[in-house]
């Protein structure tokens, strides 16, 4: 997608704060001096089998966008694409209660949408949220010095892939659906309100590492990520050891492992966990050193299970050989077709350590 969007002629309007030159979560046009329309849109198809949840899900993915950006939703539109005369229309029904309670959930209303007759379902949402020009969070603008925190656990791609090919158990069904189902809300409001984040995203279907790659090459900075931190949901590295991984997630390492320093120890199943694709995956900020602990507190005081992933650094302290790192046969092929063999390794935006990295929470130069 990025190869194409290259060849779009760039949007010459003042009024354009952010578009898809960043790969950012929405688009934001301001209005006013003090008001700007934040505006996304997401859709995909069933990633559980009960529609109420799917439509659960898909509403709270497509809201997220907006709490990425530092906004606040105000309403949305319905997309459907569903196959009339193949499936009950209760099953469609079920879908759009599924949404119309998150939207409830969200206090923002739906107001209309489009539906398509389509062979296989898909549903989600067009969403448009308000935030003032100069609050907007993006996705570039970490800092050194800043801390990384992390809202959800990873593992959903890998649970819902087990869903798909009716392995899973009621369980991990049960785990899945609840943090996919989690809006995103407490920890987009608090974030937005602290004041203390230089750049924020949601962890969607790029996975930790592909997102982690766009705000540290957006910034010019390095991540550097402590592996026995970062929170995984239960069975997620046990159904990777298994290769009970989606196509996508695969892709996803293969694509982004040129920019990763790997230390040896951190196994390849888990590699590939913190490459998931996730749906509706949490928040990922960087916090400002000073005020980081007291962002943890405002994020536990809301219920957030915010944790302590790692920090930002500068770039020219990675600047060191990468260790070798296997990537799945299956993304093999996906990884010659993004670079040529003769090209140089480019230097690694992230480091995932295998222990924890030395956090100075010092001030911001």
């Amino acid at each position: 997608m990025a190869q194409v969007l290259r060849r779009l002629p760039k949007v010459e309007d003042a009024r354009a704060l952010v578009g898809h030159e960043t790969r950012d979560d929405a688009a934001v046009y301001r209005l006013s001096p003090t008001e700007a329309i934040v505006e996304t849109v997401d859709f995909f198809t069933p990633v559980v089998d009960d529609p109420y949840w799917f439509g659960r899900i898909a509403a709270a993915n497509a809201f997220s966008d907006i709490w990425a950006m530092g906004g606040r939703p105000i309403f949305a539109l319905n997309l459907v694409a569903f196959p009339v005369g193949k499936l009950p229309m209760e099953v469609l029904a079920e879908i759009l209660r599924g949404g119309s309670e998150t939207a409830a959930l969200v206090g923002a209303p739906i107001l209309g949408g489009h539906s398509i007759d389509d062979p296989e379902p898909k549903y989600g949402m067009a969403v448009t949220g308000l935030v003032h020009p100069d609050r907007i969070l993006r996705n570039v603008g970490a800092r050194p010095g800043d801390q990384l925190l992390l809202t959800k656990p990873l593992g959903s791609g890998i649970l819902t892939t087990a869903i798909k090919r009716g392995t899973a158990t009621p369980e991990q069904i049960a785990g899945v659906t609840a943090v996919m189902a989690e809006l995103n809300r407490a920890a987009g409001e608090v974030l937005a309100a602290s004041g203390a984040v230089s750049a924020l995203t949601d962890v969607t279907g790029f996975g930790l590492l592909g997102h982690a790659w766009e705000m540290a090459e957006g910034s010019k900075v390095v991540l550097h990520l402590d592996a026995s931190a970062v929170p995984v949901q239960p069975d997620a590295v046990m159904l990777a050891e298994r290769d009970v991984v989606p196509g996508g997630s695969k892709a996803n390492l293969a694509w982004v492992s040129p920019h990763v320093r790997f230390d040896a120890e951190v196994s390849l199943p888990l590699r590939v966990v913190f490459a998931d694709a996730q749906t509706n995956g949490g928040l990922l900020a960087a916090v400002h050193p000073d005020r980081f602990p007291t962002v943890m507190r405002l994020l536990a005081d809301r219920g957030v299970a915010a944790v302590h992933i790692g920090e930002v650094r500068k770039s020219s302290e990675s600047a060191v050989p990468d260790v070798e790192s296997a990537v799945p046969d299956v993304a093999s092929d996906v990884a010659s077709d993004v670079a040529s063999p003769d090209a140089p390794p480019p230097p690694p935006s992230i480091h995932v350590s295998a222990g924890t990295p030395s956090r100075t929470r010092g001030s911001h130069p």
